[in-house]
């Protein structure tokens, strides 16, 4: 029989961090809300709050840094700009010479000048599609 130390430290080693689903909640009207990765179109940082933009077109403000959020969200979102955090998954258009990316929700995000080259290699693998 096992005693409860073994048994919580093997569960707790046995969970990986990338299986368990990540959510993020906002407190909106009184209600807290739970944000899922896959609607989440990008995150915009300003000092110790981020507004965090979903494809419906809403947008939420929490108190935690973009780099704390950016921790805990996969590999499709892609960090653009010290402010900025995309979801390569509703990236639309990139537009000015690939300064700026057009998201799904309509809004306009802008890419640093020292990542162009690199977000735009990116994009380009993440898009390869086959058009007719």
């Amino acid at each position: 029989m096992k005693n409860l130390g073994d048994f919580t430290h093997q569960t707790l080693s046995d969970n990986s961090f990338t299986d368990r689903a990540v959510h993020i909640s906002v407190q909106s009207m009184g209600r807290t809300i739970f944000l899922t990765p896959e609607i989440i179109s990008f995150l915009e940082g300003e000092g110790n709050y981020t507004y965090i933009y979903t494809n419906a077109g809403k947008r939420y403000l929490v108190s935690k840094t973009l780099k704390s959020l950016a921790e805990l969200l996969d590999s499709s979102f892609i960090r653009v700009h010290k402010s900025y955090l995309v979801n390569s998954n509703y990236v639309v258009e990139r537009m000015e010479d690939d300064r700026m990316l057009r998201m799904s929700c309509g809004k306009e995000v802008m890419v640093s000048r020292r990542k162009i080259k690199e977000i735009a290699n990116i994009l380009d693998h993440n898009n390869m599609r086959i058009s007719a």
